[in-house]
Protein backbone atom coordinates (compact mmCIF):
# COMPACT_ATOMS: atom_id res chain seq x y z
CA UNK A 1 0.00 0.00 0.00
CA UNK A 2 1.17 3.56 -0.68
CA UNK A 3 2.40 5.75 2.16
CA UNK A 4 -0.28 7.95 3.70
CA UNK A 5 0.68 11.46 4.78
CA UNK A 6 -1.32 12.93 7.67
CA UNK A 7 -1.04 16.69 8.14
CA UNK A 8 -1.46 17.47 11.83
CA UNK A 9 -1.08 15.39 15.00
CA UNK A 10 -4.37 16.41 16.59
CA UNK A 11 -6.78 13.76 17.83
CA UNK A 12 -8.44 13.37 14.43
CA UNK A 13 -5.14 12.96 12.62
CA UNK A 14 -3.70 10.50 15.13
CA UNK A 15 -6.86 8.37 15.35
CA UNK A 16 -6.93 8.16 11.54
CA UNK A 17 -3.22 7.31 11.41
CA UNK A 18 -3.56 4.47 13.92
CA UNK A 19 -6.58 2.97 12.14
CA UNK A 20 -4.80 3.13 8.76
CA UNK A 21 -1.63 1.60 10.19
CA UNK A 22 -3.74 -1.22 11.58
CA UNK A 23 -5.12 -1.73 8.04
CA UNK A 24 -1.55 -2.17 6.79
CA UNK A 25 -0.74 1.30 5.46
CA UNK A 26 2.59 3.00 5.98
CA UNK A 27 1.66 6.28 7.71
CA UNK A 28 3.66 9.42 8.34
CA UNK A 29 2.31 12.31 10.44
CA UNK A 30 3.66 15.82 9.82
CA UNK A 31 3.09 18.20 12.74
CA UNK A 32 4.03 21.89 12.70
CA UNK A 33 4.45 22.14 16.50
CA UNK A 34 6.75 20.21 18.82
CA UNK A 35 4.10 17.96 20.37
CA UNK A 36 1.16 15.71 19.56
CA UNK A 37 -2.44 16.11 20.73
CA UNK A 38 -3.55 19.39 19.18
CA UNK A 39 -6.11 21.06 21.46
CA UNK A 40 -6.40 17.95 23.65
CA UNK A 41 -3.69 18.37 26.22
CA UNK A 42 -3.03 18.49 29.96
CA UNK A 43 -0.41 21.08 30.91
CA UNK A 44 1.61 21.36 34.10
CA UNK A 45 2.41 24.79 35.55
CA UNK A 46 4.45 24.40 38.70
CA UNK A 47 2.54 22.10 41.06
CA UNK A 48 -0.70 22.22 39.06
CA UNK A 49 -2.03 20.37 35.99
CA UNK A 50 -4.76 21.79 33.78
CA UNK A 51 -6.89 20.40 30.97
CA UNK A 52 -6.49 23.32 28.58
CA UNK A 53 -8.60 21.76 25.81
CA UNK A 54 -11.44 19.29 26.36
CA UNK A 55 -12.15 18.95 30.09
CA UNK A 56 -14.58 16.05 29.98
CA UNK A 57 -15.22 13.02 27.80
CA UNK A 58 -18.67 12.08 26.56
CA UNK A 59 -19.54 9.06 24.42
CA UNK A 60 -16.52 7.09 25.64
CA UNK A 61 -17.67 4.22 23.40
CA UNK A 62 -16.07 6.08 20.47
CA UNK A 63 -12.63 5.65 22.03
CA UNK A 64 -13.38 2.19 23.38
CA UNK A 65 -14.01 1.24 19.76
CA UNK A 66 -10.87 3.03 18.57
CA UNK A 67 -8.59 1.18 20.97
CA UNK A 68 -10.36 -2.15 20.46
CA UNK A 69 -9.98 -1.91 16.68
CA UNK A 70 -6.33 -0.94 16.93
CA UNK A 71 -5.38 -3.72 19.35
CA UNK A 72 -5.93 -2.44 22.91
CA UNK A 73 -8.68 -1.97 25.49
CA UNK A 74 -9.45 1.55 26.73
CA UNK A 75 -9.05 0.42 30.33
CA UNK A 76 -5.51 -0.78 29.58
CA UNK A 77 -4.31 2.68 28.56
CA UNK A 78 -6.27 5.19 30.68
CA UNK A 79 -8.16 5.20 33.97
CA UNK A 80 -11.63 6.54 33.17
CA UNK A 81 -14.03 7.62 35.92
CA UNK A 82 -17.59 8.94 35.95
CA UNK A 83 -18.04 12.52 37.21
CA UNK A 84 -20.92 12.87 39.69
CA UNK A 85 -22.64 15.24 39.76
CA UNK A 86 -22.09 15.74 36.06
CA UNK A 87 -22.76 19.50 36.36
CA UNK A 88 -23.49 22.04 39.07
CA UNK A 89 -25.57 24.86 37.56
CA UNK A 90 -25.81 28.15 39.49
CA UNK A 91 -28.05 31.07 38.59
CA UNK A 92 -28.11 34.75 39.50
CA UNK A 93 -31.39 34.39 41.45
CA UNK A 94 -29.76 31.92 43.85
CA UNK A 95 -31.14 28.74 42.27
CA UNK A 96 -28.67 25.84 42.15
CA UNK A 97 -29.23 22.59 40.23
CA UNK A 98 -26.91 19.60 40.35
CA UNK A 99 -27.45 17.20 37.43
CA UNK A 100 -26.62 13.60 38.30
CA UNK A 101 -24.41 11.49 36.07
CA UNK A 102 -26.00 8.52 34.31
CA UNK A 103 -29.24 8.85 36.30
CA UNK A 104 -32.17 10.68 34.70
CA UNK A 105 -34.42 9.90 37.65
CA UNK A 106 -32.00 11.64 40.05
CA UNK A 107 -31.83 14.70 37.81
CA UNK A 108 -35.63 14.74 37.67
CA UNK A 109 -35.78 14.50 41.46
CA UNK A 110 -33.33 17.40 41.77
CA UNK A 111 -35.31 19.66 39.42
CA UNK A 112 -38.53 18.72 41.19
CA UNK A 113 -37.00 19.45 44.61
CA UNK A 114 -35.65 22.86 43.58
CA UNK A 115 -38.19 24.11 41.03
CA UNK A 116 -41.20 21.81 41.36
CA UNK A 117 -42.59 18.74 39.57
CA UNK A 118 -44.10 20.79 36.70
CA UNK A 119 -40.65 22.13 35.78
CA UNK A 120 -39.14 18.64 36.10
CA UNK A 121 -41.74 17.43 33.61
CA UNK A 122 -40.53 20.06 31.14
CA UNK A 123 -36.97 18.68 31.20
CA UNK A 124 -38.25 15.13 30.91
CA UNK A 125 -40.23 16.07 27.78
CA UNK A 126 -37.12 17.68 26.28
CA UNK A 127 -35.00 14.58 26.97
CA UNK A 128 -37.58 12.33 25.33
CA UNK A 129 -37.62 14.55 22.24
CA UNK A 130 -33.80 14.71 22.18
CA UNK A 131 -33.62 10.92 22.44
CA UNK A 132 -35.85 10.53 19.39
CA UNK A 133 -33.66 13.02 17.51
CA UNK A 134 -30.55 11.05 18.47
CA UNK A 135 -32.05 7.76 17.32
CA UNK A 136 -32.91 9.30 13.94
CA UNK A 137 -29.67 11.21 13.32
CA UNK A 138 -27.03 8.93 14.86
CA UNK A 139 -26.53 6.33 12.09
CA UNK A 140 -27.21 8.24 8.85
CA UNK A 141 -25.58 11.50 9.86
CA UNK A 142 -23.28 11.40 12.89
CA UNK A 143 -21.66 8.01 12.25
CA UNK A 144 -21.67 7.99 8.44
CA UNK A 145 -19.88 9.82 5.68
CA UNK A 146 -21.99 12.71 4.44
CA UNK A 147 -21.63 12.71 0.67
CA UNK A 148 -24.51 15.07 -0.13
CA UNK A 149 -27.90 16.19 1.10
CA UNK A 150 -29.39 13.86 -1.52
CA UNK A 151 -28.04 10.85 0.34
CA UNK A 152 -30.27 11.79 3.28
CA UNK A 153 -33.31 12.75 1.21
CA UNK A 154 -33.29 9.37 -0.57
CA UNK A 155 -33.74 7.49 2.70
CA UNK A 156 -37.17 5.76 2.82
CA UNK A 157 -37.83 7.20 6.29
CA UNK A 158 -36.95 10.77 5.31
CA UNK A 159 -40.40 12.29 6.00
CA UNK A 160 -40.64 10.72 9.43
CA UNK A 161 -37.05 11.68 10.22
CA UNK A 162 -37.59 15.29 9.15
CA UNK A 163 -40.60 15.56 11.42
CA UNK A 164 -38.54 14.39 14.39
CA UNK A 165 -35.43 16.46 13.70
CA UNK A 166 -37.30 19.58 12.54
CA UNK A 167 -34.30 21.13 10.73
CA UNK A 168 -36.25 24.38 10.29
CA UNK A 169 -36.39 24.83 14.07
CA UNK A 170 -33.62 26.43 16.17
CA UNK A 171 -32.56 25.30 19.60
CA UNK A 172 -34.18 28.44 21.02
CA UNK A 173 -37.44 27.67 19.24
CA UNK A 174 -37.37 24.17 20.72
CA UNK A 175 -37.01 25.80 24.14
CA UNK A 176 -40.00 28.06 23.36
CA UNK A 177 -41.99 24.92 22.68
CA UNK A 178 -40.92 22.73 25.61
CA UNK A 179 -39.23 24.79 28.33
CA UNK A 180 -41.19 27.69 29.85
CA UNK A 181 -38.80 27.73 32.83
CA UNK A 182 -35.91 30.20 32.39
CA UNK A 183 -33.38 28.09 34.29
CA UNK A 184 -33.88 25.10 32.02
CA UNK A 185 -33.78 27.34 28.95
CA UNK A 186 -30.34 28.61 30.00
CA UNK A 187 -29.11 25.04 30.45
CA UNK A 188 -30.38 24.11 26.97
CA UNK A 189 -28.86 27.26 25.44
CA UNK A 190 -25.48 26.16 26.75
CA UNK A 191 -25.49 23.08 24.51
CA UNK A 192 -25.24 25.36 21.49
CA UNK A 193 -21.87 26.50 22.81
CA UNK A 194 -20.65 22.88 22.72
CA UNK A 195 -20.31 23.44 18.97
CA UNK A 196 -19.35 27.10 19.33
CA UNK A 197 -22.79 28.32 18.23
CA UNK A 198 -25.62 30.73 19.02
CA UNK A 199 -28.75 28.94 20.35
CA UNK A 200 -30.93 31.42 18.49
CA UNK A 201 -29.48 30.14 15.19
CA UNK A 202 -28.22 26.63 15.93
CA UNK A 203 -30.52 23.75 14.93
CA UNK A 204 -32.77 22.09 17.49
CA UNK A 205 -31.02 18.77 16.87
CA UNK A 206 -28.16 20.00 19.08
CA UNK A 207 -30.42 19.09 21.99
CA UNK A 208 -29.19 15.54 21.35
CA UNK A 209 -25.97 16.58 23.13
CA UNK A 210 -27.97 16.94 26.33
CA UNK A 211 -29.41 13.46 25.85
CA UNK A 212 -26.01 11.93 25.01
CA UNK A 213 -24.47 13.54 28.08
CA UNK A 214 -27.25 12.20 30.29
CA UNK A 215 -27.48 8.73 28.74
CA UNK A 216 -23.77 7.98 28.21
CA UNK A 217 -22.29 10.04 31.01
CA UNK A 218 -19.66 12.69 31.70
CA UNK A 219 -16.24 11.17 32.29
CA UNK A 220 -12.83 12.21 33.58
CA UNK A 221 -9.49 10.52 32.93
CA UNK A 222 -7.13 10.23 35.87
CA UNK A 223 -4.23 12.59 35.30
CA UNK A 224 -6.24 14.79 32.92
CA UNK A 225 -8.05 14.41 29.59
CA UNK A 226 -4.69 14.96 27.89
CA UNK A 227 -3.82 11.42 28.95
CA UNK A 228 -6.19 10.28 26.21
CA UNK A 229 -4.19 12.05 23.50
CA UNK A 230 -0.98 10.59 24.98
CA UNK A 231 -2.52 7.10 24.79
CA UNK A 232 -3.61 7.64 21.16
CA UNK A 233 -0.11 8.87 20.30
CA UNK A 234 1.42 5.78 21.91
CA UNK A 235 -1.01 3.55 20.00
CA UNK A 236 0.25 5.17 16.78
CA UNK A 237 3.87 4.57 17.75
CA UNK A 238 3.16 0.94 18.65
CA UNK A 239 1.56 0.42 15.23
CA UNK A 240 4.56 1.85 13.39
CA UNK A 241 3.28 5.35 12.55
CA UNK A 242 6.12 7.81 11.96
CA UNK A 243 5.92 11.35 13.39
CA UNK A 244 7.86 14.39 12.23
CA UNK A 245 7.47 17.36 14.59
CA UNK A 246 8.34 21.00 13.87
CA UNK A 247 7.53 20.13 10.25
CA UNK A 248 4.98 22.58 8.81
CA UNK A 249 3.51 21.82 5.39
CA UNK A 250 3.68 24.55 2.75
CA UNK A 251 1.30 23.08 0.18
CA UNK A 252 -0.51 19.97 -1.00
CA UNK A 253 0.68 18.98 -4.47
CA UNK A 254 -1.64 17.66 -7.17
CA UNK A 255 -2.06 17.19 -10.92
CA UNK A 256 -5.40 19.11 -10.90
CA UNK A 257 -7.44 15.96 -10.38
CA UNK A 258 -5.66 14.05 -7.62
CA UNK A 259 -3.06 14.41 -4.89
CA UNK A 260 0.58 13.78 -5.77
CA UNK A 261 2.28 14.72 -2.49
CA UNK A 262 3.14 17.59 -0.16
CA UNK A 263 5.83 20.25 -0.03
CA UNK A 264 7.17 21.26 3.38
CA UNK A 265 8.12 24.80 4.34
CA UNK A 266 11.71 23.57 4.41
CA UNK A 267 11.40 22.92 0.66
CA UNK A 268 11.40 19.13 0.95
CA UNK A 269 8.81 17.31 -1.17
CA UNK A 270 7.17 14.01 -0.21
CA UNK A 271 5.35 12.05 -2.89
CA UNK A 272 2.13 10.24 -2.00
CA UNK A 273 -1.29 9.56 -3.47
CA UNK A 274 -3.15 9.87 -0.13
CA UNK A 275 -3.16 12.91 2.17
CA UNK A 276 -5.28 13.25 5.29
CA UNK A 277 -5.56 16.86 6.42
CA UNK A 278 -6.13 17.28 10.16
CA UNK A 279 -5.97 21.05 9.82
CA UNK A 280 -8.70 23.65 9.76
CA UNK A 281 -10.60 23.19 6.49
CA UNK A 282 -10.32 26.87 5.60
CA UNK A 283 -6.52 26.59 5.77
CA UNK A 284 -6.56 23.41 3.69
CA UNK A 285 -8.63 24.83 0.86
CA UNK A 286 -7.35 28.42 0.91
CA UNK A 287 -3.68 28.04 1.88
CA UNK A 288 -2.43 24.50 1.35
CA UNK A 289 -4.28 24.25 -1.99
CA UNK A 290 -4.30 26.91 -4.68
CA UNK A 291 -7.51 28.92 -4.69
CA UNK A 292 -7.38 28.72 -8.49
CA UNK A 293 -7.93 24.95 -8.43
CA UNK A 294 -11.29 24.45 -10.14
CA UNK A 295 -11.75 20.96 -8.72
CA UNK A 296 -12.18 22.34 -5.19
CA UNK A 297 -14.19 25.46 -6.04
CA UNK A 298 -17.46 24.10 -4.64
CA UNK A 299 -15.79 23.02 -1.39
CA UNK A 300 -14.21 26.45 -0.93
CA UNK A 301 -17.55 28.12 -1.58
CA UNK A 302 -19.33 26.02 1.06
CA UNK A 303 -16.65 26.74 3.65
CA UNK A 304 -16.77 30.47 2.91
CA UNK A 305 -20.51 30.48 3.65
CA UNK A 306 -20.03 29.02 7.13
CA UNK A 307 -19.34 31.09 10.23
CA UNK A 308 -16.46 30.49 12.62
CA UNK A 309 -17.28 29.06 16.01
CA UNK A 310 -16.90 31.10 19.14
CA UNK A 311 -13.53 31.21 20.88
CA UNK A 312 -12.59 31.01 24.54
CA UNK A 313 -10.81 33.15 27.13
CA UNK A 314 -9.43 30.97 29.89
CA UNK A 315 -7.66 31.27 33.22
CA UNK A 316 -5.41 28.61 34.72
CA UNK A 317 -5.57 29.09 38.49
CA UNK A 318 -3.43 27.16 40.95
CA UNK A 319 -5.01 27.38 44.42
CA UNK A 320 -3.18 26.65 47.67
CA UNK A 321 -4.71 24.24 50.19
CA UNK A 322 -7.41 25.72 52.42
CA UNK A 323 -9.39 23.29 54.59
CA UNK A 324 -12.06 25.95 55.17
CA UNK A 325 -12.71 26.55 51.45
CA UNK A 326 -16.00 25.32 50.01
CA UNK A 327 -15.44 22.31 47.75
CA UNK A 328 -16.46 22.76 44.12
CA UNK A 329 -18.03 20.11 41.93
CA UNK A 330 -15.86 18.86 39.08
CA UNK A 331 -17.90 20.97 36.61
CA UNK A 332 -19.62 24.18 37.78
CA UNK A 333 -21.42 26.69 35.54
CA UNK A 334 -22.18 30.20 36.77
CA UNK A 335 -24.92 31.67 34.57
CA UNK A 336 -25.33 35.45 34.09
CA UNK A 337 -28.57 37.35 34.46
CA UNK A 338 -28.81 38.02 30.70
CA UNK A 339 -27.58 35.09 28.57
CA UNK A 340 -28.65 36.68 25.26
CA UNK A 341 -26.27 39.59 25.90
CA UNK A 342 -23.43 37.06 25.74
CA UNK A 343 -24.38 35.83 22.28
CA UNK A 344 -24.95 39.40 21.07
CA UNK A 345 -21.44 40.35 22.17
CA UNK A 346 -19.74 37.32 20.62
CA UNK A 347 -21.56 37.04 17.31
CA UNK A 348 -22.82 40.59 16.65
CA UNK A 349 -20.60 43.26 18.21
CA UNK A 350 -17.58 40.89 18.39
CA UNK A 351 -16.60 42.19 21.83
CA UNK A 352 -15.65 40.44 25.10
CA UNK A 353 -18.68 39.61 27.23
CA UNK A 354 -18.96 41.90 30.24
CA UNK A 355 -20.90 39.40 32.37
CA UNK A 356 -20.26 36.00 30.76
CA UNK A 357 -21.31 32.50 31.65
CA UNK A 358 -18.36 31.15 33.63
CA UNK A 359 -17.34 27.50 33.41
CA UNK A 360 -15.21 26.15 36.24
CA UNK A 361 -13.40 22.82 36.02
CA UNK A 362 -12.09 21.68 39.40
CA UNK A 363 -11.02 18.03 38.98
CA UNK A 364 -11.23 15.85 42.08
CA UNK A 365 -7.98 14.23 41.01
CA UNK A 366 -5.01 14.13 43.38
CA UNK A 367 -2.70 13.25 40.47
CA UNK A 368 -3.27 16.73 38.97
CA UNK A 369 -1.62 18.55 41.91
CA UNK A 370 1.67 18.00 43.72
CA UNK A 371 0.46 19.13 47.15
CA UNK A 372 -2.36 17.54 49.12
CA UNK A 373 -5.38 19.83 49.31
CA UNK A 374 -4.26 22.10 46.47
CA UNK A 375 -6.62 22.69 43.55
CA UNK A 376 -6.11 23.13 39.81
CA UNK A 377 -8.96 25.36 38.64
CA UNK A 378 -9.55 25.87 34.92
CA UNK A 379 -11.86 28.80 34.10
CA UNK A 380 -13.38 29.32 30.65
CA UNK A 381 -15.66 32.01 29.27
CA UNK A 382 -16.97 32.20 25.73
CA UNK A 383 -15.36 34.90 23.63
CA UNK A 384 -15.29 36.38 20.12
CA UNK A 385 -12.57 35.13 17.80
CA UNK A 386 -9.22 36.89 17.55
CA UNK A 387 -8.66 39.46 14.82
CA UNK A 388 -5.69 41.79 15.21
CA UNK A 389 -7.40 44.29 12.91
CA UNK A 390 -10.54 44.25 15.04
CA UNK A 391 -12.89 43.84 12.07
CA UNK A 392 -14.27 40.29 12.25
CA UNK A 393 -13.31 39.72 15.87
CA UNK A 394 -11.53 41.21 18.87
CA UNK A 395 -7.83 42.00 19.12
CA UNK A 396 -6.70 39.72 21.97
CA UNK A 397 -3.07 40.93 21.82
CA UNK A 398 -3.66 43.72 24.37
CA UNK A 399 -2.03 42.28 27.51
CA UNK A 400 -3.25 45.14 29.74
CA UNK A 401 -6.86 44.57 28.71
CA UNK A 402 -6.47 40.80 29.14
CA UNK A 403 -5.23 41.25 32.72
CA UNK A 404 -8.11 43.57 33.57
CA UNK A 405 -10.61 41.19 31.98
CA UNK A 406 -9.16 38.25 33.90
CA UNK A 407 -9.52 40.19 37.16
CA UNK A 408 -13.14 41.03 36.35
CA UNK A 409 -13.88 37.33 35.83
CA UNK A 410 -12.24 36.45 39.15
CA UNK A 411 -14.35 39.18 40.82
CA UNK A 412 -17.50 37.61 39.38
CA UNK A 413 -16.48 34.16 40.61
CA UNK A 414 -15.78 35.47 44.10
CA UNK A 415 -19.16 37.24 44.14
CA UNK A 416 -20.65 33.73 44.08
CA UNK A 417 -18.90 32.87 47.35
CA UNK A 418 -16.01 30.99 45.73
CA UNK A 419 -12.64 31.93 47.25
CA UNK A 420 -9.88 32.59 44.68
CA UNK A 421 -7.48 35.41 45.58
CA UNK A 422 -6.73 34.27 49.14
CA UNK A 423 -5.50 30.95 47.75
CA UNK A 424 -4.01 32.07 44.43
CA UNK A 425 -0.52 30.77 43.67
CA UNK A 426 -0.64 30.42 39.87
CA UNK A 427 -2.47 32.62 37.38
CA UNK A 428 -2.00 32.16 33.66
CA UNK A 429 -4.17 33.71 30.96
CA UNK A 430 -4.94 32.00 27.65
CA UNK A 431 -6.67 34.00 24.90
CA UNK A 432 -8.04 33.14 21.45
CA UNK A 433 -4.84 34.65 20.02
CA UNK A 434 -2.81 32.12 22.02
CA UNK A 435 -4.88 29.23 20.66
CA UNK A 436 -4.47 30.51 17.11
CA UNK A 437 -0.68 30.61 17.54
CA UNK A 438 -0.34 27.25 19.28
CA UNK A 439 -2.51 25.00 17.08
CA UNK A 440 -3.10 27.09 13.92
CA UNK A 441 -6.81 27.52 14.69
CA UNK A 442 -7.94 30.56 12.66
CA UNK A 443 -9.07 33.25 15.09
CA UNK A 444 -8.71 30.81 17.96
CA UNK A 445 -12.10 29.32 17.06
CA UNK A 446 -12.42 26.31 19.34
CA UNK A 447 -14.61 24.17 17.08
CA UNK A 448 -13.62 25.42 13.62
CA UNK A 449 -16.99 26.33 12.16
CA UNK A 450 -20.19 26.92 14.13
CA UNK A 451 -23.56 25.24 13.72
CA UNK A 452 -25.32 28.56 13.19
CA UNK A 453 -28.15 27.92 10.71
CA UNK A 454 -30.05 24.93 9.36
CA UNK A 455 -27.54 24.46 6.51
CA UNK A 456 -24.43 24.61 8.72
CA UNK A 457 -23.85 20.85 8.76
CA UNK A 458 -23.76 20.79 4.95
CA UNK A 459 -21.32 23.71 4.80
CA UNK A 460 -18.76 21.87 6.91
CA UNK A 461 -15.91 20.26 4.95
CA UNK A 462 -16.71 16.76 3.74
CA UNK A 463 -14.39 13.97 4.73
CA UNK A 464 -13.68 13.07 1.10
CA UNK A 465 -12.37 16.06 -0.87
CA UNK A 466 -13.27 16.64 -4.55
CA UNK A 467 -9.52 16.29 -5.15
CA UNK A 468 -8.91 12.54 -5.32
CA UNK A 469 -6.72 11.20 -2.56
CA UNK A 470 -7.33 14.15 -0.20
CA UNK A 471 -9.37 13.61 2.97
CA UNK A 472 -10.35 16.01 5.74
CA UNK A 473 -10.63 15.00 9.38
CA UNK A 474 -11.14 16.85 12.65
CA UNK A 475 -13.40 19.49 14.16
CA UNK A 476 -13.83 21.58 11.01
CA UNK A 477 -14.81 18.51 8.97
CA UNK A 478 -17.87 16.27 9.17
CA UNK A 479 -19.40 15.45 11.64
CA UNK A 480 -18.01 18.32 13.78
CA UNK A 481 -15.99 19.35 16.83
CA UNK A 482 -15.51 17.80 20.24
CA UNK A 483 -13.69 14.59 21.21
CA UNK A 484 -16.46 12.11 20.27
CA UNK A 485 -17.21 13.63 16.87
CA UNK A 486 -13.53 14.00 16.02
CA UNK A 487 -13.05 10.32 16.88
CA UNK A 488 -15.95 9.43 14.59
CA UNK A 489 -14.52 11.66 11.86
CA UNK A 490 -11.31 9.62 12.00
CA UNK A 491 -13.24 6.36 11.72
CA UNK A 492 -15.16 7.66 8.70
CA UNK A 493 -11.97 8.77 6.93
CA UNK A 494 -10.08 5.55 7.67
CA UNK A 495 -12.98 3.48 6.37
CA UNK A 496 -13.27 5.67 3.25
CA UNK A 497 -9.58 5.19 2.46
CA UNK A 498 -9.76 1.46 3.15
CA UNK A 499 -12.82 1.03 0.94
CA UNK A 500 -11.22 3.05 -1.87
CA UNK A 501 -8.02 1.01 -1.70
CA UNK A 502 -9.98 -2.28 -1.75
CA UNK A 503 -12.00 -1.12 -4.75
CA UNK A 504 -8.79 -0.10 -6.54
CA UNK A 505 -7.25 -3.54 -5.98
CA UNK A 506 -10.35 -5.25 -7.32
CA UNK A 507 -10.25 -3.11 -10.47
CA UNK A 508 -6.60 -4.02 -11.06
Amino acid sequence: MSEVIVIGAGMGGMCTAARLARQGHVVRVLESSDKAGGKCRTEWIGKYAFDTGPSLLTLPAVYRDFFARTGKHLGQVVDIKAVDPAFDYRFQDGVQLKFANLARHKTQEEISRVLGPEVAAQWNALMKRAERMWDVSREPFVESELTSILSLIKRPTVLRDLKVIAPWKSLRELADELLPDTHLRYILDRYATYSGSDPRLAPAVLSTIAFVEEAFGAWHITGGIGKLSEAVYQRCIDLGVTFEFNTPVEKINHNKTRVTGVTLKSGRTIETSIVVANADASLVYNSLLSTKLRKTRSARKRISQSTQSLAGFSLLLGLRPDPSATSLSHHTILFPKDYDAEFDAIFTTRTPVKNPTIYLCAPHDETMVKEAGAQSLFVLVNAPIHDAAGKSGWNWNDESFNRDYANSIIDQIESQGISIRDRLEVLEIRTPADLERSVSAPGGAIYGTSSNGAKSAFLRARNRSPLKGLYCVGGSAHPGGGLPLVGLSAEIVANAIGNTQNASRLLH
